[in-house]
Order: C-alpha cells, then sequence, then structure tokens
C-alpha cells in the first residue's frame, strides 16, 4: 500500500454502512484512532494517514469520496495555511472529491477562505460525534451529486472571452502566444480571471492533451516550498520516506501555473530562477539536475516593476517570467461584457447545482450592468453562485444577488439593514449555542451563506 507518511485502510462488513471511502488525514494519532473508530461504524472504507504530502499521488491510485483534512501540521504554525494549500490541491486534482477542513484552532474567517477556496465545510476539535457524522454524510452525498455530473476538463472547455475591446486585444495575444513555447507573465487585479487566462492558453497550445498544473505559491509556505516544487529524495528529511517528484516534474511535456509569484520571499526566488534558466531541476537530497521540458507560465496582482524598484522581486526573474505579458482589464472597463459574462456564469452554476432553466430578472439585469464590480469575476461569480444556492426561484431577483441598493461605482454593500442583519444572526445563534447548522436553518441560509455572514459580521464562535 502506499504511503504518505502511512496510510492506514479499514473495512468491515455491515450492512447498514454507506457505501463510501474517506481519508482521514492528521499528524495527531490519537485524532487518526478517534476519528477512524467512529466512521468506521458508518461509512464503508476508512483510510488514515499522517502527513498529506503525497496526498495528490495517493488520490490518482485510489477513488476517495471525501477528505477529512486537519488545518494545522506543525508545533508553531496554527494559521491553518498548511491546510488551505493542500485542499487547493486535492480540488485542484481531484474536482470531486470532498474536502472537509478540521481544526483545533479554527477561526471562522481561516474557515471561510476554506470554503471560498473549494472546501465542503469544517468541523472544530474536539468535535461532537453526532456533528461529525452530520457533516461526514452531507459530504459524501455532494460527493454522489458531483460524480453523476459528466465534467469535460480539456482543450473543449468552455470560456468566456467577451467582445469588450480591451479583453479582444488580450485574446488576441493569447492566441497567438500560445502557439509558442515562451514563458508567459500574467497581470491584473484580483479577481481578473488569470487561472482562466493560463488554462487559455495551454488549452490552445501544441500541449494541450499535456498536464496542467497550477501552483498557489501566495498558499505554499517557505518551508516545504522547494520540497513541493523540486521534490525530493529518500531520506533529504525526516518524513522523506520514499523519492518524491515536485510540481516542476510533474507538468513534464506540458504546463506549469505559478500563481501569485509575487509573494515569493527573495531568498526562493534565486532557487525559482536556476530552475527556469536551465529548464532543470535538482530534487532535495541529490546532485544529479533533471531536465524538464515545461511551459512556463505566472501571474501576480502585484505591480512587478515597481517591486523590482524596491528591491523586493529579482531583475533577472522578472525578464526570465515575462517574455511575453499580458495584461488583464478589470471588469469597470468591460462595461459590455458585464450582462453576457453574468448569462454565462448563471447557466453554469445552474447547471453546477442541477436547477434547470433560470434567468435574471429585470432588475437584477439592471444591477449588474450599473455595479462597479470591484472585485471583478470573482465577486459576479460569488453573488451569483449564491443566489443560484439560496433562491428558490428560476427567475433570479437584484435582491438574491444582494445588489438591491448599490448605484454606479459604489463599493459599501452593507448599508440600510446591516445592523438589522447583524442582530439577528447573533440572536440565532445565541440562541442554538453556536450550532451552525440549526442556525442556518432558522435563518433560511446554506451553511455557507451564514459562514460567509459572521465573517462579515465578525461573529466568532465561542
Amino acid at each position: 500500500m502506499f504511503a504518505i507518511g502511512h496510510f492506514l485502510y479499514e473495512t468491515e462488513q455491515c450492512m447498514k454502512k454507506t457505501l463510501a471511502s474517506i481519508l482521514i488525514i492528521d499528524d495527531q494519532e490519537d485524532i487518526l484512532l478517534a476519528a477512524k473508530m467512529l466512521l468506521k461504524k458508518h461509512f464503508e472504507h476508512i483510510y488514515t494517514a499522517n502527513n498529506p504530502k503525497n496526498v495528490v499521488h495517493f488520490l490518482s491510485e485510489n477513488d476517495i469520496d471525501v477528505v477529512l483534512l486537519d488545518m494545522n501540521y506543525r508545533i508553531g504554525f496554527e494559521d491553518g495555511r498548511e491546510g488551505l494549500y493542500f485542499m487547493k490541491e486535492i480540488k485542484a486534482f481531484s474536482p470531486k472529491t470532498v474536502v472537509v477542513l478540521m481544526t483545533a484552532f479554527g477561526k471562522v474567517e481561516t474557515a471561510v477562505e476554506g470554503l471560498k477556496s473549494g472546501a465542503f465545510d469544517y468541523v472544530l476539535k474536539p468535535w461532537e460525534n453526532e456533528k461529525l457524522l452530520e457533516v461526514m454524510r452531507s459530504a459524501v452525498d455532494e460527493s454522489r451529486k458531483l460524480k453523476k455530473k459528466t465534467v469535460t476538463v480539456s482543450a473543449t472547455e468552455k470560456f468566456f472571452t467577451g467582445n469588450a475591446p480591451a479583453i479582444k486585444k488580450v485574446y488576441a495575444v493569447a492566441d497567438k502566444v500560445a502557439l509558442t513555447d515562451a514563458n508567459v507573465l500574467i497581470l491584473g487585479e484580483n479577481g481578473t480571471g488569470k487561472f482562466v487566462m493560463a488554462q487559455y492558453i495551454h488549452n490552445q497550445s501544441a500541449r494541450k492533451n499535456q498536464t496542467f498544473v497550477h501552483v498557489d505559491l501566495g498558499s505554499l509556505n517557505e518551508n516545504i516550498f522547494e520540497s513541493e516544487l523540486f521534490g525530493y529524495a529518500k531520506g533529504a528529511f525526516t518524513d522523506a520516506k520514499t523519492d518524491t517528484s515536485g510540481r516542476f516534474e510533474n507538468a513534464q511535456n506540458g504546463t506549469i501555473f505559478l500563481d501569485e509569484i509575487g509573494n515569493v520571499p527573495l531568498h526562493l526566488q534565486s532557487k525559482l530562477l536556476q530552475v527556469i534558466q536551465t529548464r532543470s531541476v535538482i530534487r532535495l537530497g541529490e546532485s544529479k539536475p533533471r531536465p524538464l521540458n515545461v511551459r512556463i507560465i505566472t501571474a501576480t496582482n502585484l505591480n512587478l516593476k515597481e517591486q523590482v524598484g524596491s528591491k523586493n522581486f529579482r531583475e533577472d526573474l522578472y525578464y526570465r517570467i515575462n517574455t511575453m505579458e499580458i495584461t488583464l482589464p478589470p471588469l469597470r472597463e468591460r462595461h459590455e461584457d458585464k450582462i453576457p459574462l453574468a448569462a454565462f456564469l448563471l447557466e453554469k452554476m445552474a447547471e453546477k447545482y442541477e436547477r434547470g432553466q433560470l434567468s435574471f430578472a429585470p432588475n437584477a439585469l439592471t444591477q449588474i450592468s450599473k455595479h462597479a464590480w470591484n472585485g471583478n469575476i470573482r465577486e459576479m461569480e460569488n453573488r451569483i453562485e449564491r443566489a443560484v444556492i439560496l433562491s428558490d426561484q428560476t427567475e433570479i431577483s437584484a435582491a438574491d444577488l444582494d445588489l438591491e441598493n448599490v448605484h454606479l461605482f459604489e463599493m459599501p454593500e452593507d448599508l440600510a439593514l446591516s445592523d438589522l442583519e447583524r442582530h439577528t444572526i447573533e440572536k440565532v445563534l445565541h440562541k442554538h449555542h453556536f450550532n451552525i447548522s440549526k442556525s442556518a436553518e432558522e435563518l433560511g441560509l446554506s451553511r455557507a451563506a451564514l459562514y460567509r455572514r459572521m465573517e462579515k459580521y465578525n461573529l466568532n464562535t465561542p
């Protein structure tokens, strides 16, 4: 059996068990044992691991429905960043695997960040058994729904390009760049679609049938930077149980997308530069370079020229990564694309949540057109997804989108009813002793929507 640290598998024959495969990852053996002993009574196949480093490899060899993932793995690091990083790795590799986060140091804002990044739910340690079972049953149900859908992620994937002059110029350049192997630097504000542009370039290139590897450098902890990107040899460090390839090697013959490259610390930029210059990688614990044949696309929302000028970014690395530079315009500069983009995203979400045919009410179209969309495409997508989840109607209104009171270029969203909403939510939470499921049910919200409002009003669990 392949091991991540070590993997254990347990199954018992029991007609009452749910047929599902669950992977529990935590660095504390007592937590693994307690979770396994509880869950094995209710689910058919239980795997455990004390280290998430090779979880992608494990998922490539095993069909896992739900991963119960701890958010902290090293003493002194309790901000949940490691868990968020590995959660994103899991979702990028296996979108139909549902991830539930767990932590003893959970703050609502950290949990909500996980939800926004693709987690299904989260639980706090020590957990209530019934609560954990409720979340895991819901997660298994969600996995079943996802696996029923036939979603194609390939060169035939649908992309919304738009007709605004600013974006048409960008895609014209992207089409030309895609035919080459030139390094590409994608710039733009948060939420403008840098990941989608990187995927588009890959799918239009000669490498379209090869691997596309996405690495979020912004959430990659410095201590695992080299091992994750470059790989390591057995024995290179305490937990290095087997020879392991890094993300660059995993992208061999395909494309590697290094997102948020502006956040890489200076002392690690030189290591990245060496790989890009030599087109080879040396695993930790080895001395032999391994040749690479990869297309390198990078992205950031920072002004790298300014970062170079202030000595926060290496000038030689800057010129290596931007053979071609593409700047994505903000949505406020694409006024004629707002309505068509919203329609595209509504169709996408309706399909995702099996809602059938949905449409926008006239007042929704008016406000979509007027709204500044300072959060760009990501803001629009989040609002539409939330509306599709919460609305029971076939027509999405401005109220469903929380756009009732917005005006052109206006940023504040919590105006007239914010105090009343906060008071109501706080009252219901205290009534149910911060039981999220019961509170969400009384408020008529989904769990995710309640978490978002708790984050908005800083209503932390006691």
